[in-house]
C-alpha cells in the first residue's frame, strides 16, 4: 500500500521554505521525532509558559505574597485577558471574560439566555455535539420548570425552530468530524424564529478566524487548552453581545467574585454591571498566567495566514490518504465547512491510531470508529503532513496494528 499522490515529500520540504508560518515553530516545545497531530485536544507547550508560571509562583506570590492581587494586577485578570482574547473571536473587548471551565460557563449562559426568553422552554441542541455541551444542557433544563431539551442534527434545525423554541446551542466546528456550521447564517434562522443563539467555539477559537460580533451570535463559550496551546485544565472563556449585557442578565452562579462591591463583604447579592456579572469564583491564576504567554503569540500571527495554511495542510493530509484501504474521509471537502481537522473512519481505527502513536505520530481516537489529526499552522510543517500519511499507509499496510497491545484501551482515547 503506497501513497498515490502528485505532491513529493520534496515539493513538500519546497513549501516548508516559502511557509509566512515557519519561525512560529519555534515558539512551541515539541520533542524530537514526535509528529503532533493532537492539538485538537491538546495544543503544545510554548516555550516561555515554565518561565512566566515559574514567575507566578516564586515571585507573585512566594515573595509578593497577597500584595499580587494589586501589585501584580491578579483581580484585574479576568478582564485583561477577555480584552485580549476578543480579537481572535470576533468579540468587543467588552464581552469576552476568561473565567471557569467551558461547562460552568456554557451552564451560566444558558441559564441566562433562557431567562431572557420568558414563555419559551425548549432548548434545541445537536445530538451528536461533544457530551458536556448535552450534559449542561440536560441539567440547566432540569432545573426550569416545564423547560426541555431536543436534540436534531443541524441540518434538521429549521423544521424544528417553533414558537417555543428559547435557545439554541451548537459548536461551530463538529468535535468528530471536524465540520465547520454556517455561523452568521444559523444565527439568523435562530434569531428569526425568537430563539437566542449560543455558539460553542472550543474547536474553531485559535483554528480559524472567529466572528461571532458580526455573526449576530448572542453567546459563546470556549477552551484555551486546544489551539490556543494555554495547558490543560486551562481556564475557558464566555462571550456575551454588548446588548444583553445592557439588558442586565442573570445568572444562577451567583458567587462573590461577580458580586458589584466585593470587599464590601455585603449579605445580598448584586451582580457586576457588564460582562463581570458573569464571573463567579477566584480566577485560576497560574492557568491564567500560562493563556497570557500564550496570547503573546496569538497576537503576532496572523489568522487568514492561519486559515490559508490550515486548508493547505488539510488538503494535503487528505489526498494523501483517500485512497488508502479501509480508510473513509469524514470530513467535508470543502473549504466552507471544513474546519482544522481530518477525521477518518476506520473499522479498527484505535488500534490504527496507537500503533501510529508508538511511531510517534499522535493523533487521537472517537468511538466508534474515527481517528482525528488536528492540524495546528502555527507549528506543523507539510513535510511532517507528508511523513505521517507515509507512515499511516505504512501501518495499514503491514497490519502492526493488529498487535495485542495496541488493542488495550486506557481511560482517555
Amino acid at each position: 500500500m503506497t501513497l498515490t499522490t502528485r505532491t513529493t515529500r520534496e515539493e513538500c520540504a519546497a513549501l516548508d521554505a516559502a511557509d509566512p508560518l515557519a519561525a512560529f515553530r519555534e515558539e512551541f516545545a515539541l520533542p524530537p521525532g514526535v509528529i503532533y497531530l493532537d492539538g485538537n485536544s491538546l495544543g503544545a507547550l510554548p516555550v516561555r509558559t515554565p518561565q512566566r508560571v515559574a514567575q507566578v509562583v516564586e515571585q507573585e506570590w512566594g515573595h509578593d505574597l497577597i500584595r499580587s492581587w494589586n501589585d501584580a494586577g491578579w483581580f484585574e485578570q479576568p478582564y485583561r485577558l477577555g480584552r485580549r482574547l476578543a480579537p481572535l473571536i470576533g468579540a468587543g473587548p467588552q464581552e469576552v471574560v476568561v473565567c471557569d471551565t467551558t461547562s460552568v460557563n456554557l451552564f451560566k449562559v444558558l441559564s441566562a439566555a433562557l431567562a431572557l426568553r420568558p414563555g419559551r422552554r425548549t432548548v434545541l441542541g445537536d445530538g451528536e455535539a461533544f457530551p458536556t455541551d448535552l450534559y449542561i444542557a440536560e441539567g440547566v433544563t432540569g432545573l426550569v420548570e416545564g423547560a426541555r431539551q431536543v436534540l436534531v442534527r443541524p441540518e434538521e434545525l429549521d423544521a424544528h425552530l417553533d414558537a417555543d423554541v428559547a435557545v439554541v446551542v451548537l459548536s461551530h466546528v463538529d468535535y468528530r468530524t471536524g465540520e465547520l456550521l454556517d455561523m452568521p447564517g444559523i444565527t439568523a434562522r435562530v434569531q428569526a424564529a425568537g430563539a437566542l443563539m449560543i455558539w460553542d467555539v472550543c474547536h474553531s477559537a485559535g483554528a480559524l478566524p472567529v466572528e461571532l460580533g458580526a455573526a449576530g451570535a448572542d453567546f459563546a463559550v470556549g477552551c484555551t487548552y486546544k489551539y490556543l496551546n494555554s495547558g490543560p485544565g486551562a481556564p475557558a472563556f464566555l462571550y456575551v453581545a454588548e446588548r444583553h449585557l445592557a439588558a442586565g442578565p442573570t445568572q444562577p452562579l451567583s458567587g462573590w467574585f461577580g458580586h458589584a462591591r466585593p470587599f464590601a463583604f455585603e449579605p445580598g447579592y448584586e451582580a457586576k454591571p457588564g460582562i463581570g456579572r458573569f464571573l463567579t469564583s477566584s480566577p485560576s491564576l497560574l492557568g491564567q498566567a500560562a493563556l497570557g504567554v500564550s496570547l503573546d503569540v496569538w497576537e503576532r500571527a496572523d489568522l487568514a495566514a492561519i486559515r490559508a495554511k490550515s486548508l493547505a495542510l488539510t488538503d494535503l493530509f487528505v489526498s494523501l490518504v483517500e485512497d488508502l484501504d479501509g480508510v473513509e474521509v469524514v470530513t467535508p471537502r470543502e473549504h466552507a465547512r471544513r474546519g482544522s481537522q481530518v477525521a477518518l473512519r476506520h473499522a479498527d481505527g484505535y488500534p490504527v491510531v496507537q500503533a501510529l502513536i508508538a511511531r510517534g505520530v499522535i493523533g487521537d481516537f472517537r468511538a466508534p470508529d474515527l481517528m482525528r489529526f488536528g492540524f495546528t499552522p502555527l507549528y506543523l510543517s507539510y513535510t511532517e503532513v507528508w511523513d505521517a500519511a507515509r507512515h499511516l499507509a505504512e501501518v495499514l499496510e503491514s497490519g502492526e496494528w493488529r498487535e495485542e497491545r495496541f488493542s488495550r484501551r486506557g481511560e482517555v482515547t
